[in-house]
């Protein structure tokens, strides 16, 4: 990585909903910097004359320099704010680090030997956005609990209001494409981005993955091959899930993986599907015990043999849902259509709650993706 050390920093705040600044006529330096930012997944507003800087200079998050028009704003005097950058694809001459000074900018950067750095600096801006979406981790208390069957759920209730996401962390599982009923349709599974690298942008997973309307899904091939999560797959397919959908649901398998752990404490919310049963309950227990310290933990709970009260009691989690067991969930599985076969009954009402959505319209999942 080519950068300098820092020149300057003052204490000024810059608003992170602005997008960010690139000030420069240079077409060559655009034609480097703007792929970077579209794998970031920002839209940066592009200045070519240095009085057009001044507009968004103070509010923008980041503020990329051009060394062909650094010198004329150096001269303007532009109040001096963090995060700002004097970026250059040539040999810097001395001058213009007395300019980048003057300016008070942050650093020089190489963008050529600095790429990597840039696009991370890029989308640090989308990590923190408050439009970032919603993640939640769906995970068994005990064998046969459902969680699967109310990620997919979940995801199916999402998809009604904007772009959401299911992603599949159980390579031994039935594969969620296959219960969404899109193991047919085209699309990346994990197998081929376990062998990418680099940073993913959140467009680029949306239009890789199998969708039907606004619902995507991260699964697994079915076939002989021995099939395991890859963390730096999962951070960065997280990453740009929740920066590129509204709901994201992650479904998590029940052994007891350090990955499994780390990925459930990313998860906004985890809810530990329960049945309404002894083992069930103790189940429950155990898996509280094992995510102590999670800030949003939440039972649900599937049946009526215990009162909801009393599960909270035994295993110490709040019941954020409760419902009895959904009519005709085989068959709409097995007709390609999901858990959701309409957007009524126990099932939908539960992920209806959890979400905190009103109750359905009755519409049908079919009907509404067609």
């Amino acid at each position: 990585m080519s950068r300098t050390q820092p020149l300057s920093r003052t204490t000024s705040t810059p608003t992170v909903d602005v997008p960010p600044l690139v000030v420069t006529a240079d077409e060559g330096l655009l034609a480097e910097l703007l792929p970077l930012a579209a794998a970031a997944d920002v839209a940066p507003t592009i200045a070519r004359d240095p009085l057009a800087a001044l507009t968004t200079w103070s509010r923008a998050p980041v503020v990329l320099v051009g060394p062909d028009l650094a010198p004329v704003l150096a001269e303007i005097g532009p109040e001096k704010r963090p995060r700002t950058y004097v970026v250059t694809l040539r040999n810097v001459p001395h001058e213009l680090y007395r300019t980048a000074l003057t300016l008070g900018a942050d650093q020089v950067v190489d963008v050529v030997g600095s790429s990597g750095w840039l696009v991370e600096l890029l989308a640090d801006l989308t990590e923190h956005r408050t439009d970032r979406g919603r993640v939640i981790g769906v995970i068994g208390g005990s064998g046969g609990a459902g969680s699967t069957t109310l990620a997919c759920a979940l995801g199916q209730w999402a998809a009604r209001s904007g772009p959401s996401v299911v992603i599949d962390c159980d390579p031994q599982g039935p594969g969620l494409d296959r219960i969404l009923g899109v193991e047919r349709n085209d699309g990346f599974r994990w197998d081929a981005l376990c062998q990418t690298t680099g940073r993913l942008s959140a467009r680029a997973l949306r239009d890789a993955l199998p969708r039907r309307g606004d619902l995507g899904v991260l699964s697994w091939y079915v076939d002989g091959r021995v099939q395991t999560l890859q963390a730096f797959a999962v951070r960065e397919a997280l990453s740009a899930a929740r920066r590129g959908h509204r709901v994201v649901v992650v479904d998590l398998p029940r052994s007891t993986d350090p990955l499994i752990d780390e990925i459930a404490s990313r998860c906004d919310e985890l809810l530990v599907t329960t049945s309404a049963s002894v083992v069930g309950v103790a189940g429950a227990a155990r898996m509280r015990a094992r995510f102590a310290d999670h800030g949003a933990p939440g039972v649900v709970l599937r049946g009526e043999g215990f009162a909801a009260a009393d599960v909270q009691r035994a295993v110490g989690l709040p019941v954020v849902a409760q419902m009895r067991d959904q009519r005709g969930l085989d068959e709409a599985v097995d007709l390609g259509l999901g858990p959701l076969r309409t957007f009524r009954g126990p099932l939908a009402r539960a992920v209806a709650r959890i979400l905190g959505d009103p109750a359905g319209s009755g519409v049908t999942p079919g009907a509404e993706a067609s």
